[in-house]
């Protein structure tokens, strides 16, 4: 009996290690449709999409999401960031925004703007405290209308801060939009980079362009006697890796008691010390990503 259901979950593994999660044929002559897919489409008036993702929780990643974005917008692009955490939103308060969007005259939800960037959250669709008690066909519906029912009203790139992890909700994400690329956010920590590992083979599995990953809380600088202490652990784990997929090491971001803080108070690093070297940071990794999805001023 063991044996029998032992090999009955390596089934099931493996059909679902394929783009089509409920296993059916794959061949290129058949359709997405046919196949039991929808047709991945880009959305509305959004010329780049950039997905900021992390297989673990804790990491740091809406913080690189929400910095990332702003430095987009001082660079002089229409930025937009779009919260796809159903159950913990974090955006609006790394953006200092609550209340509720209003509704286009197409029925469209308006983005939520501050610091120069346009932004989405089911976070101002629920009470700040409110808990998000759904089963997932009523997390898929609210997916679907933050991604398909909001007037972006012209976007060069929209940021979406990915949920932790790689289940439903990155699968529907990217089965169903034309991603520009991904980027994974890790520490040096080890547990952290053995899931960014499982981050990265979602994205190869999914085929969307990996552009790299972000390095956050590297090194920690000590104010008093400047030493550089590795307190998650060794940089070095983080560029095998690198090495071994064949992505590119985007930047590393210092720990720093105010990358943290500054989110806290709901003005991000690049806004609120935007000539301090963790800003610097962030900007050097989004110029990197300029780069590699070719956006144009």
């Amino acid at each position: 009996m063991a044996t029998i259901q032992r090999r009955l979950f390596h089934q099931t593994l493996r059909a679902l290690s394929h783009e089509n999660p409920l296993g059916l044929p794959k061949s290129g002559s058949i359709p997405r449709m046919q196949r039991g897919l929808p047709e991945r489409r880009k959305i509305t008036g959004v010329e780049k999409i950039i997905a900021v993702s992390s297989a673990k929780g804790g990491v740091g990643k809406s913080t690189v999401a929400a910095n990332l974005s702003l430095a987009f917008a001082r660079m002089g692009y229409r930025s937009g960031i779009l919260d796809t955490d159903i159950f913990g939103p974090s955006i609006p308060t790394l953006f200092d925004l609550d209340g509720e969007p209003r509704l286009s005259s197409q029925n469209q939800l308006l983005p939520m703007s501050n610091y120069g960037v346009k932004t989405m959250s089911m976070g101002y669709l629920v009470g700040a405290d409110a808990p998000v008690v759904w089963r997932g066909l009523m997390v898929m519906k609210a997916l679907q209308q933050l991604l398909h029912e909001v007037d972006w009203g012209g976007l060069d790139v929209l940021v979406l801060d990915l949920p932790p992890g790689t289940g439903d909700t990155q699968l529907s994400i990217t089965q169903q939009i034309i991603l520009d690329g991904s980027i994974i956010v890790t520490t040096p920590h080890t547990l952290a980079v053995k899931d960014a590992v499982k981050g990265i083979n979602m994205f190869k599995m999914v085929n969307v362009p990996l552009l790299g990953l972000v390095q956050n809380m590297s090194l920690f600088n000590c104010p008093h006697c400047h030493h550089d202490t590795a307190v998650f652990g060794s940089n070095d784990l983080v560029k095998e890796i690198c090495r071994q997929h064949s992505i590119e090491l985007l930047g590393d971001i210092p720990l720093h008691q105010n990358v943290g803080g500054d989110g806290q108070k709901g003005k991000p690093t690049v806004v609120s010390e935007p000539d301090s070297d963790r800003a610097q940071a962030f900007m050097d990794i989004a110029r990197l990503v300029e780069s590699k999805v070719g956006l144009k001023r």
